[in-house]
């Protein structure tokens, strides 16, 4: 029970790493956030932002690796 727990926090910290490495890249990858698609809305008081396609994008990405992790 105890290397259950053990394994348990090996992989939380490994999942944090990589969203913190993708956190501090991605602000390097300059199309990420403003593909088509994505919707801006800017007024004089007032922004909205909706990164529709991006959310999509990045879901399709990560249920790819994750479905590769688990075969």
């Amino acid at each position: 029970m105890i290397s259950d727990l053990g394994r348990l926090l090996m992989l939380v910290g490994v999942i944090l790493g990589a969203a913190g490495l993708l956190l501090t890249l991605a602000g390097k990858i300059p199309w990420l956030g403003k593909l088509p698609g994505d919707i801006y809305y800017k007024s004089d008081n007032v922004t909205v932002y909706f990164p529709i396609v991006t959310c999509v994008i990045l879901s399709v990405v990560l249920s790819v690796i994750v479905y590769f992790l688990r075969r």
